[in-house]
């Protein structure tokens, strides 16, 4: 598949796609512990999406509910809820690849128990620390960072559904499946949580400056849980000859062998999305997120198992 290079002034967004949770699940029981062979360093840098996205999409959803009554738009409710069952659903089947890593012998509680800490707690209902802010300002904090959170999706699930280099390493055809339709909905759900923020996050010059500020917080903090999930992960995997450290030389490699997106495809995101004319709708190839889940094995089976369910 390939995937259409952005391009270099605003396009018209695309016809919208209906949103709507599939249903779907995996089958773990054949999925090696390396599910990209002989690469430690790229399967577990991705497995850190594992990691992040449990905790981090039932928050999603946490906080998309608080902010649902002050939507006014029926297109974007729709839309709204659309995007919390898929948030939802991609939590559960991530939650399950926990399961899969624990049953293996690698143990991602110590990791994980911070994760929820930092969504629970830091990132809860109230500010921490008695931050000063109001209750509405605090929403619309959360709600800019879930914006700024969303371009970086977006980004890596428009990457893997072009990923062809972990087709030519051999990667685990299930791991493969659950990462290009999870990557599939984030394309497809691209620009909920922006017009989320724009529609909630009141007038500008304080909106737009919202906006930045969440993409400042959002980018180096996902860098640095990036690279501490990815020295966890390496560190604790049983099936490693000796404990294993995060290099950045390795990730280096795996770039470079087309088994992870390159820095400049990652950082090139955030100059775009502070654009003051950005919209998501520019960004990755709806089309193709389309036709994967089309073809999906997980997301097909999930239609036909509705269709024979609205037959029975």
């Amino acid at each position: 598949m390939s995937t259409p290079h952005l391009p270099s002034h605003p396009q018209k967004p695309q016809k919208p796609q209906p949103i709507a949770p599939r249903r779907v699940s995996f089958d773990w029981h054949a999925t090696p512990l390396l599910w990209i062979p002989d690469e430690p360093t790229a399967t577990h840098v991705i497995n850190v999406l594992h990691l992040l996205l449990p905790a981090g999409e039932r928050w999603f959803v946490k906080v998309f509910k608080e902010a649902l009554p002050l939507v006014r738009d029926e297109q974007l409710r729709t839309d709204v809820k659309g995007f919390m069952g898929q948030e939802a659903t991609h939590s559960v089947q991530h939650s399950s690849v926990l399961d899969h890593l624990a049953h293996q012998g690698l143990d991602t509680a110590p990791y994980t128990r911070r994760i929820d800490f930092l969504f629970a707690r830091l990132l809860g209902e109230q500010p921490p620390f008695g931050i000063p802010v109001t209750g509405q300002e605090w929403l619309r904090f959360r709600l800019s960072l879930i914006a700024a959170i969303e371009q970086f999706t977006a980004v890596l699930g428009d990457w893997v559904l072009d990923a062809e280099g972990l087709d030519r390493a051999g990667s685990d055809p299930v791991m493969l499946d659950l990462l290009r339709w999870h990557g599939a909905e984030e394309v497809e759900h691209r620009a909920v949580a922006f017009d989320m923020y724009q529609h909630t996050g009141g007038e500008d010059p304080g909106r737009y400056l919202r906006r930045a500020l969440g993409m400042a917080v959002t980018a180096p903090v996902l860098l640095y849980l990036w690279g501490w999930g990815a020295a966890y992960l390496l560190r604790h995997d049983p099936q490693l000859a000796a404990r294993s450290r995060y290099s950045l030389r390795a990730h280096n490699q795996a770039v470079r062998k087309g088994l992870l997106p390159t820095w400049r495809e990652l950082g090139a995101a955030i100059p775009r999305y502070l654009r003051r004319s950005y919209h998501p709708s520019q960004e990755g190839s709806l089309r193709t997120a389309v036709a994967y889940l089309a073809s999906s094995p997980a997301a097909r089976a999930a239609a036909g198992a509705v269709g024979r369910a609205a037959l029975s």
